[in-house]
């Protein structure tokens, strides 16, 4: 500890940053939404779905970007209630925690409709869940992070979707493919499907340009599309958009802090190295 205290002693204390720099870093951190082509095209697919009542599932790998596009579409569809009557909630969102139990998951959709759960048993929860869902006038239900639930909780999953004619969507990766194709009748319920996936080609260089635009805004143009950007990026991120948001944030961030007004190549490279 005396050790410790002796550094810090030596190097002084670190000082805050300018405003500006703390303003344009706080930016920088807070996550925004960008209007993708491949996530206005997801919204069109899932409000097919709502409209005919169709249950599907979304699959993809991890960093594809699943939950901000399921996310958005829930904020595109807007509650409405009338002074103090029941809202009527056209999209439920949740999202499961590891290892949800049937009471878990039924527990998770009364409370996003902003209902007190109740107690007592598993038939208790689903009552109420069946109860809430009804009285809100949910058209979908979309359960994100879907492979976390046991496998003993699909046939209630399913349930919902039979017995009050909504439109159910899981969200998962690989894995929950393989969990509901052990259960004929969940994966016949669910064989509808889409995959979400990494981004390729002209689609990722637009996303790049689109992020340089919309998301860093940089006082100072980058040119993020040269080649030997392009090269860097494509290698760091692997056409994963959660991780290409994490590199160009983190590499605009410490090209600010270092005193540039655009996000400089030697600094990109030293973020992508810890990337690779």
């Amino acid at each position: 500890m005396s050790q410790a205290k002796e550094i810090a002693k030596e190097l002084g204390q670190v000082q805050p940053d300018e405003q500006w720099l703390q303003a344009e870093i706080a930016r920088l951190n807070r996550k925004n939404i960008v209007p993708l082509e491949h996530i206005i095209d997801l919204h069109n697919w899932l409000d097919e779905k709502r409209k005919a009542r169709q249950s599907c599932r979304i699959v993809g790998e991890s960093r594809t970007g699943k939950t901000i596009a399921c996310e958005s579409y829930r904020l595109r569809n807007k509650p409405n209630q009338k002074g103090q009557q029941t809202p009527i909630v056209p999209v439920v969102y949740v999202m499961t925690a590891p290892r949800s139990t049937a009471k878990d998951f039924f527990k998770e959709i009364i409370e996003a409709l902003k209902y007190r759960a109740v107690k007592g048993t598993v038939s208790d929860f689903r009552s109420r869940a069946m109860e809430v869902l009804k009285a809100c006038e949910v058209e979908m239900l979309i359960v994100d992070e879907a492979d976390r639930l046991k496998p003993d909780t699909f046939p209630e999953v399913r349930d919902i979707s039979d017995k009050l004619e909504i439109s159910v969507v899981l969200v998962g990766t690989d894995r929950l493919d393989a969990v509901i194709k052990r259960d004929e009748q969940v994966y016949n319920r669910f064989r509808s499907h889409r995959r979400f996936g990494k981004l390729t080609g002209e689609d990722f260089k637009r996303t790049v340009a689109i992020w340089e635009e919309k998301v860093l805004r940089l006082p100072v143009a980058s040119n993020l599309t040269h080649t030997a950007i392009m090269k860097i990026l494509s290698k760091a991120t692997e056409g994963y958009i959660g991780r290409l948001d994490e590199v160009l944030r983190e590499a605009a961030i410490k090209s600010l802090s270092r005193g540039h007004k655009r996000l400089e190549k030697t600094v990109l490279q030293e973020v992508a190295k810890e990337y690779s």
